[in-house]
C-alpha cells in the first residue's frame, strides 16, 4: 500500500503498543480512522468544488481543445521529422561504411609497399 513490508508493519504496531498501551491502543485508531475519513472526504470536496467551478468558466472546453491543438501539432512535427531525415542512424553508419572503404582504397597499396 504504502511500500511498507510485514517486517514494518509489525514494528510500527510495537511501536504504537509501546506509546498507547493495550488500553488506549483501539481509540487511538478509530481516531486516527476518523481523521483520514474526514480527510478523504475534505479532498474529495474540494476537488468536485474545482471541477465545478472550472465547468462553469468553461475551462474544460478550452483545455480539451488546447490539448488536441497540442497533439495535432506534435502529431505534425513528428510526421515532418520522419519524412525528412529518415533513419538518421541508419543514414551516418551507411556514411561512415562509406569513408571507411574509401579510406580502404586509398591506404590499400600504401600498406602493401611496406
Amino acid at each position: 500500500m504504502f511500500g511498507i513490508g510485514g517486517g514494518e508493519i509489525i514494528f510500527i504496531i510495537f511501536i504504537a503498543l509501546m506509546l498507547f498501551g493495550t488500553d488506549k491502543l483501539p481509540d487511538a485508531v478509530r481516531t486516527f480512522a476518523k481523521v483520514m475519513a474526514q480527510l478523504k472526504n475534505a479532498t474529495n470536496d474540494i476537488k468536485s468544488e474545482i471541477s465545478k467551478g472550472m465547468e462553469e468558466h468553461g475551462i474544460t472546453d478550452s483545455m480539451k481543445s488546447l490539448n488536441s491543438n497540442f497533439d495535432n501539432e506534435v502529431a505534425d512535427i513528428k510526421k515532418s521529422v520522419d519524412q525528412s531525415s529518415g533513419n538518421p542512424v541508419k543514414e551516418l553508419t551507411e556514411k561512415a561504411a562509406n569513408l571507411k572503404q574509401e579510406l580502404d582504397d586509398l591506404t590499400g597499396p600504401i600498406k602493401r609497399q611496406f
